[in-house]
């Protein structure tokens, strides 16, 4: 992190102490980039952290959808260290390298399947535009439904805070390990 170095564990309190134990302890299994600057205020990398954890593992979104509307968040943003983090998350999901090549052009990918053509359509005219249109919302409860529509939001708002968090810290991209 540019801006804001990790917190020195030894130097934590005790919140942030159980917080990092909490992340730690979860699916993650370690805490850094956004997570990291979060734990400056515990409270909100405690919200921040269960916010993700349904987000990214217990919502009714396929992961292959949700994988695909995180890196169009992350590519809307340019945040380099929420793409690189997912786009083997994305592959692994089942999101095609064409599609993924695409989206790293910023160009509009061919998706072989209507329901990740609508995720695509959906995130950038919300994000973009600041607004769904009529049609655009009708073919999300169609394909989605009711639940995968709310769900879609909360995954675009929640890599929307994680993306928002990389680029205000100047987060470092993940680097080849």
């Amino acid at each position: 992190m540019a801006r804001l170095s990790a917190l020195n564990q030894a130097k934590m309190n005790k919140r942030q102490k159980e917080i990092y134990d909490d992340i730690v302890s979860g699916p993650r299994g370690n805490v850094r980039g956004p997570l990291a600057v979060w734990l400056y205020r515990a409270e909100l990398a405690d919200k921040a952290q269960q916010l993700g954890r349904y987000c990214r593992y217990d919502s009714s979104l396929s992961p292959r959808l949700s994988e695909l509307a995180i890196l169009i968040t992350a590519r809307i943003w340019d945040a380099a260290f929420e793409w690189q983090a997912h786009v083997p998350h994305a592959l692994a999901a089942g999101i095609d390298q064409a599609v993924v090549d695409a989206l790293a052009a910023d160009h509009d990918p061919d998706f072989s399947s209507d329901d990740e053509q609508l995720v695509y359509e959906f995130s950038r005219e919300l994000n973009l535009t600041r607004a769904v249109s009529d049609a655009v919302y009708a073919r999300a409860i169609a394909i989605l439904g009711k639940e995968g529509t709310v769900d879609l939001v909360g995954v675009l708002g929640y890599y929307s805070l994680i993306s928002m968090t990389i680029k205000a810290f100047d987060v470092d991209p993940i680097t080849a390990s």
